[in-house]
């Protein structure tokens, strides 16, 4: 998954620019093979409090069809 992180983003840039800029900041935490844990920590240093959940939810849709494409795999995506 880390080496191929690029692809998979490119992929996500083809789609949806803001998609890519949300999760162009994002650690790869952990990947189980299943759960890919990703770490907001830096990116969220200089975010406000607006609640963009419901965002977030088509992002994520965004990024594991990218990585689908991409890797072949299903992933379920969480959150540190």
């Amino acid at each position: 998954m880390r080496n191929r992180w690029n692809e998979v983003l490119d992929a996500v840039l083809e789609v949806d620019r803001v998609s890519w800029i949300a999760f162009f900041d994002a650690r790869l935490a952990d990947f189980d093979g299943q759960i890919l844990t990703l770490d907001f920590s830096d990116a969220r240093k200089l975010s406000s409090s607006h609640e963009f959940s419901q965002t977030r939810l088509k992002q994520e849709q965004i990024l594991i069809q990218a990585i689908k494409s991409v890797l072949a795999i299903d992933v379920e995506i969480s959150e540190r």
